[in-house]
């Protein structure tokens, strides 16, 4: 069924008795992980990281007569990258006579069955914050960067993807394989990346072609037990440090993620006096309950190239 665009009244939102579920899984694994490390910001506009780099290694070859001149001094320059919150807002709007009508039940009916949803106005509210939920996940994955400079502009933060551009492997609708995977752990080492917490963020289908990948190696398909079979393959031990596996709905089917979580965590900016994310009544037109949640937040993702990712692999 259809969701309502507009305020909730007894005959748009009919009440049933059952188990409520919802068919679009709300889940987010990637929020959840880096959740407990949120810190705060009084400005739209924050710091990532501010990096310099050293030049070339060299071996010295300094004589005893040149060390008695002090060198030229070479001045390390640091530059400073930066990232966005965002608003997510939303508004739940229930009548009194939809409130007021909560055993009034539609659909199949019996002795002893009650309205599953017995407050429409917190049902509401609880569905909005899951929406907020969902949009973040699918943000701090796929957000594309925007910084707005004007009212009329929307801030945009910017998701892991976009911001693993310093090891960024395009297979052009080529196959995955062991070969690619190790490729790209060696171009993030190389790059940099210290693999002190990584995880490889991935959808169901390049689960399965990791499965396949590494399921095929000595000794990884002999269970305990004669009677059990399958894999679920949870961590890859590679030659630069573990790396665990992160099944994510909100992931492309076409690319694999490997991000270094010891360096992301949430940035969220608070209202004064409010909090963040906070439920709030607006002003009443007539006889409906209508409220809106309000929040602001964005994505320290750290250095790019503490990231990886391999992009555009062959799903068919």
């Amino acid at each position: 069924m259809a969701n309502v665009n507009g305020t909730g009244t007894v005959f748009n939102l009919p009440n049933f008795a059952g188990q409520i579920y919802t068919a679009t899984p709300a889940v987010t694994p990637f929020l959840n992980l880096i959740r407990g490390n949120a810190v705060k910001t009084d400005n739209f506009q924050f710091a990532t990281g501010v990096e310099y780099s050293h030049e070339a290694a060299s071996q010295p070859a300094i004589t005893e007569a040149a060390s008695q001149t002090a060198p030229t001094a070479l001045s390390y320059v640091r530059s400073q990258n930066t990232n966005v919150t965002q608003i997510f807002h939303e508004k739940v709007s229930v009548t009194y006579a939809k409130q007021s009508n909560s055993g009034r039940l539609a659909g199949i009916t019996g002795t002893g069955m009650e309205n599953s949803a017995p407050n429409e106005l917190d049902f509401q509210t609880a569905r909005a914050l899951e929406k907020i939920a969902r949009d973040i996940e699918h943000t701090f994955i796929n957000g594309v960067y925007n910084l707005a400079s004007a009212s009329n502009q929307a801030n945009k933060t910017r998701g892991m993807l976009a911001a693993a551009d310093t090891t960024a492997i395009d297979l052009q609708n080529g196959v995955l394989t062991q070969t690619v995977l190790n490729n790209a752990y060696k171009a993030a080492y190389d790059a940099g990346a210290d693999f002190t917490d990584m995880v490889l963020i991935c959808n169901s289908t390049v689960k399965q072609f990791l499965s396949i990948i590494y399921g095929g190696q000595a000794g990884f398909n002999l269970p305990d037990s004669r009677n059990v079979g399958g894999m679920n393959l949870q961590t890859v031990e590679t030659d630069f440090g573990v790396l665990r596996i992160m099944l994510n709905r909100f992931m492309p089917t076409n690319a694999l993620l490997g991000v270094d979580v010891s360096c992301v965590r949430p940035v969220e900016q608070e209202v004064p006096d409010k909090g963040n994310f906070f439920r709030e009544p607006l002003s009443k037109i007539g006889a409906a309950e209508e409220y809106q949640i309000f929040g602001q937040i964005g994505l320290d993702h750290g250095p790019s190239w503490k990231h990886f990712k391999i992009t555009n692999i062959k799903v068919s």
